[in-house]
C-alpha cells in the first residue's frame, strides 16, 4: 500500500534560528551557562563550546521534541533531545497538529533518502549551500495515517535505542582509559609515584619530544573528484565528517577505487594509524581501522611503536586547544600545516609506564571497536528500512 505525499509545509511550522551578528552578540556569555548554542558540528561531537545568556528569545530555545533540521552548509542533517539555542544555520520543524502528523514521525520522515536528496538539489550557494524556507516546505513526505506513523516511529526507534546504548558504552569505555591518562600522564599519580624523583616539575625518565618522533607523518589529499572512476571502490577515504562522534571510522562517506586511490602516491595510511583533523575543525581524532587513505585536512601519524597506539591517541585527544593555537588563520579557517603539526611537542613517559597504558587500554579499545561494528550494522539496517516503512512498501 502506498501513502499519500503531501507538501511538508503543508503540515509544519518552522522557526528560524539565532543569528550570531554584532547586534546580537551581547547574549553570548563568556563563561558556562545551562545554553549551549547549538551549531551543527557541536551536536555532531555533543561537545558544546559556546554559551547563551538566559536573555535570549525563548523562540529560538530547543524544546526536548523539537525536530532540528540544518540548512546551511552542511545541509539535512537532523537532530533531536537538544537543549540550547538553534543557531541560525538551523531551524527547528514543528506539526501543526499532532493529531494529523506525529512529532516522532517528523524525525525520520526528514531522514528519508529522497527527502535529503531533494534538500540537497535545492540548496542554493556554491561555497556555503543554504536551504531557504520556502525550498523546504516544497518538499513532499509521504503521509501515513496516525496508526501506522506510530508503527513505524516504534520501529525506527529500536534500533535507534539499539545505537544509543552502544554509544553510551563507548563513552563510558573512552572517558575510562581518558581517566587513566589523565591520573597518570597529567596528575603523575601513576603507579610507584610516590617514590618516583622528579626533575623541573617530569618524573625522572620521561622527556618531551615532537610529535613527529612518534612515527611518519602522512597529509592526505584529494582526487580529482571530476573522475568517476577514481570513486566508488573498496578502498576508505576519510574526510573530517567521517570522524566527528566516533573513534573508528568504520564507515566513510567516500570510498576510492585502485585507480584514484594511485593518484596519492604513497599517501596509503595503514591499520592502527592516528589521524588528526587539522584543517577548519581541528582537533578530532580517530584511529584507522584497516589501509586507508585520508583528504588534505587531515594528519596522520604512523606509529613506529605498536605500543605507542593508544598513549598518542589519548594525548591528541587533549591538544585541540594547541591545535588551534599554532595554526595560521585564513580567512574562513584555521590551517595546522605538516610541519606544524609535527613540531608539536609533547610529554613522554618511560616505555614501562607506556607499556602498561597500553595493556590497561587495549581491552577498551578493542570493546570500542566492536560496540563500533555494531552501531553500523544497525545504522544500515534501520536506514534500509526506514523509506520502505515510510512509503508503504512494507506494510505495518
Amino acid at each position: 500500500m502506498k501513502y499519500e505525499k503531501i507538501k511538508i509545509g503543508d503540515l509544519v511550522i518552522l522557526r528560524q534560528g539565532f543569528a550570531i551578528n554584532k547586534k546580537t552578540n551581547h547574549h553570548i556569555s563568556t563563561e558556562p551557562t545551562s545554553l549551549h548554542l547549538l551549531r551543527i558540528g557541536d551536536m555532531k561531537d555533543s561537545n558544546f563550546s559556546i554559551y547563551v545568556k538566559d536573555t535570549i528569545p525563548d523562540k529560538f530555545l530547543a524544546k526536548e521534541n523539537d525536530v532540528i533540521f540544518t540548512r546551511t552548509g552542511q545541509v539535512g542533517l537532523v537532530f533531536r533531545g537538544q537543549r540550547g539555542v538553534v543557531h541560525n544555520n538551523c531551524f527547528t520543524v514543528t506539526t501543526k497538529d499532532n493529531e494529523l502528523l506525529l512529532q516522532e514521525f517528523i524525525f525520520y520522515a526528514l531522514q528519508e533518502k529522497a527527502f535529503y536528496e531533494e534538500a540537497i538539489s535545492k540548496a542554493t550557494g556554491a561555497a556555503q549551500p543554504d536551504l531557504p524556507h520556502g525550498a523546504f516546505n516544497s518538499i513532499p513526505i509521504f503521509l501515513p495515517c496516525i496508526k501506522k506513523q506510530k508503527k513505524i516511529v516504534d520501529i525506527l526507534q529500536a534500533y535507534d535505542d539499539l545505537i544509543e546504548n552502544n554509544q553510551k558504552q563507548i563513552k563510558l569505555l573512552e572517558e575510562a582509559a581518558q581517566r587513566l591518562y589523565k591520573e597518570w600522564f597529567v596528575d603523575f599519580r601513576f603507579p610507584g609515584y610516590e617514590n618516583a624523583k622528579f626533575i623541573d616539575g617530569i618524573p625522572e625518565g620521561w622527556k618531551k619530544q615532537k610529535i613527529s618522533d612518534f612515527g611518519e607523518i602522512k597529509t592526505g589529499k584529494t582526487p580529482s573528484t571530476i573522475k568517476e572512476s577514481y570513486y566508488g571502490g573498496h578502498i576508505p577515504f576519510v574526510k573530517i565528517p567521517d570522524m566527528h562522534n566516533c573513534i573508528y571510522p568504520v564507515a566513510t562517506e567516500a570510498t576510492l577505487t585502485t585507480e584514484g586511490a594511485n593518484t596519492q602516491k604513497n599517501q596509503f595510511i595503514p591499520k592502527n594509524s592516528i589521524m588528526v583533523s587539522c584543517i577548519g575543525t581541528v582537533g578530532l581524532v580517530n584511529i584507522s581501522t584497516e589501509p586507508c587513505q585520508t583528504n588534505q585536512q587531515i594528519n596522520s601519524i604512523i606509529p613506529s611503536d605498536e605500543k605507542d597506539l593508544y598513549y598518542i591517541y589519548s594525548t591528541m585527544k587533549r591538544l585541540k586547544a594547541l591545535l588551534e593555537g599554532v595554526g595560521s588563520n585564513g580567512a574562513t579557517m584555521t590551517n595546522v600545516n605538516k610541519t606544524k603539526f609535527g613540531n608539536l611537542e609533547v610529554l613522554y613517559p618511560n616505555d614501562d609506564l607506556k607499556n602498561k597504558y597500553f595493556n590497561n587500554c587495549k581491552a577498551i579499545f578493542e570493546k570500542i571497536f566492536v560496540l563500533s561494528v555494531g552501531i553500523e550494522k544497525l545504522t544500515k539496517a534501520r536506514d534500509r528500512l526506514l523509506p520502505k516503512l515510510m512509503s508503504g512498501e512494507i506494510e505495518v
